[in-house]
């Protein structure tokens, strides 16, 4: 059973609605029920409903709660993920194709899930390919986090623009995006982190008509304050959050512990 705790502290940033929960686990049981309610209301009006989902830390606590919920229509759910490591063959820890098959995939009996392939011997011929059938689903809805230095999938501040042509690209990863993979357990140097990656661009992002953001943990303390507060640009990627029609970011009190400014209800 999915249960949100009750006290939760809720309010707006321009268009971006921000929910605060007591504790991690909280913050994925609201985060995935969200998305349960909207697939099981996509599933009443729509025979395909395609869902984008990201991977790492922030979203273990709402994929373990999202597929424990009954009466999803997980066999209408055509699946896409945002990004993967080029060349990081899929037996690594660090895979974001194995970390939705452990996750997501095994769990769930989907229609289809179309995964980034980062092995690929033609990277940008793949991207193509990929944008064409993240076109053709429309998806209606994605699961979204935040890096520490602001990036949407791996839209880092060097590499996002919230104008790019490209619905999918191979884009190189910045220094502090690579030290977070390794502070969070996912390689064992800087190294090792791959430097490129395979990734969704922001504009694609911003197409789909919902977004729920999991931003748990002290480490994003800094960068949701950022979020919420800084000017809007690339210099923190997921400040164009505050634009969309129909987001929510879901934090705990350690990821808002920065968020002084703001007079919270209750």
């Amino acid at each position: 059973m999915t249960v949100v705790d009750e006290k939760v502290r809720c309010f707006r940033v321009e268009n971006l609605s921000v929910e605060i929960h007591t504790g991690a686990k909280s913050l994925g049981a609201a985060a995935a029920l969200a998305a349960a309610e909207a697939m099981k209301q996509l599933g009443a009006s729509v025979e395909s409903i395609g869902v984008v989902f990201a991977t790492g830390v922030s979203q273990l606590d709402t994929l373990e709660a999202l597929t424990q919920i009954d009466g999803i229509p997980w066999n209408r759910v055509q699946g896409f993920h945002l990004d993967e490591y080029v060349g990081l063959p899929i037996e690594h820890r660090a895979s974001f194709r194995r970390y939705l098959r452990e996750h997501l995939t095994q769990k769930v009996n989907m229609n289809a899930f179309h995964e980034v392939n980062g092995t690929s011997p033609d990277p940008d011929r793949f991207c193509r390919i990929y944008a064409e059938m993240l076109a053709t689903a429309s998806p209606k809805l994605a699961l979204l986090g935040v890096g520490e230095n602001g990036h949407l999938a791996f839209m880092d501040p060097a590499v996002a623009d919230f104008k790019d042509p490209q619905d999918v690209k191979v884009v190189k990863l910045d220094m502090d995006c690579r030290a977070q993979q390794v502070a969070e357990g996912w390689f064992d140097s800087l190294e090792a982190v791959p430097e490129c990656a395979i990734s969704v661009t922001i504009p694609a992002i911003l197409r789909i008509p919902k977004l729920i953001v999991s931003v748990p943990g002290s480490r994003k303390a800094a960068i949701v304050r950022r979020t919420l507060e800084e000017t809007i640009s690339t210099n923190c990627p997921a400040s164009i959050l505050r634009t969309h029609p129909d987001a929510t970011i879901y934090l705990d009190q350690e990821s808002a512990s920065e968020l002084d400014r703001f007079a919270f209800p209750g």
